[in-house]
């Protein structure tokens, strides 16, 4: 397995799992994962075995601790060093799934957030999800604030730096 940055070529493959994985009304726009590949290209991580694409993460780096609905719209560049790292979204194909990709990816992008000087990284997940992210080390924070998709979020931290 392969763990690099997104190239533009990503785009099919990425689309087809991010709507495997999220609803419609959750899932990401064509237009939103095309301003994330040209604007964060640091922090979209792809995953990939035998040059097929089987999984993702992304998020730009934020300066407050918890997710805001208008970052699904719109991407800024990553600043150089501080801030939060956010995850707008994680997913991995259905055939790959219960294999442990999805914490593999969480580690890298800490470890590009390390590197960063980011103070933490934040993301919004569904209640069935907070066991998974608990196992990766991030602590719940309660109800976020999002109403993206009319879901009930919860928000979810992992400090690095105190």
């Amino acid at each position: 397995m392969l763990i690099r940055n997104v190239q533009p070529s990503d785009l099919p493959p990425l689309l087809e799992i991010e709507n495997i994985a999220f609803t419609s009304a959750e899932a990401a726009t064509k237009k939103a994962f095309i301003n994330r590949m040209e604007t964060i290209p640091d922090t979209f991580i792809i995953m990939e075995e035998n040059g097929v694409v089987i999984g993702y993460v992304n998020g730009p780096v934020i300066s407050k601790a918890f997710i805001t609905d208008d970052l699904f719209e719109r991407t800024v560049p990553n600043p150089p060093k501080g801030g939060h790292q956010s995850i707008l979204g994680i997913a991995v194909h259905p055939n790959y799934q219960r294999k442990g990709i999805a914490s593999i990816l969480l580690k890298k992008l800490e470890k590009i957030a390390a590197k960063g000087e980011r103070l933490s990284i934040t993301l919004t997940c569904r209640k069935e999800l907070i066991t998974f992210y608990e196992k990766n080390g991030y602590q719940n924070q309660g109800i976020a604030d999002s109403h993206h998709a009319g879901v009930q979020w919860f928000n979810m931290i992992k400090q690095l730096k105190k």
